[in-house]
């Protein structure tokens, strides 16, 4: 395996874990255009953003043991597609990079001993 082709496995399932968790973020700034008071609004937020700490989380867990990331990642998205089983373009938009995100995530588990048998930068 070639350098470029460890590192892309390596950063690859990370940097699309921060990207999703960004993206998910931006959907809960709609709770500015609600109307609400300060503190109703903090409120808010703080409840549109529980599913950004989940993909933090996930991702913090995945950064350092690449088989709980593809296993939690595959739960998140198993679990969105059972709570929305209703809208099949939403799951389609959620659940695609989770699955993509945790199947990265199972590679590098599976080829770690390549990965990490040489320094990353070399």
């Amino acid at each position: 395996m070639s350098a470029f082709s460890r590192r892309l496995l390596f950063w690859a399932p990370r940097a699309l874990g921060i990207a999703f968790a960004l993206l998910i973020s931006m959907f809960a700034l709609d709770v500015f255009g609600e109307g609400y008071g300060f503190w109703n609004t903090l409120l808010a937020l703080a409840m549109h953003l529980i599913p950004t700490a989940i993909v933090v989380a996930v991702l913090l867990l995945a950064w350092r043991w690449e088989w709980i990331g593809a296993l939690l990642f595959a739960a998140v998205g198993m679990f969105y597609v059972v709570t929305t089983w209703r809208h099949p373009d939403w799951i389609l938009m959620i659940s695609g990079p989770l699955f993509l995100i945790a199947v990265l995530f199972l590679i590098g588990w599976l080829k770690r001993a390549e990965l990490h048998s040489r320094p990353l930068g070399h």
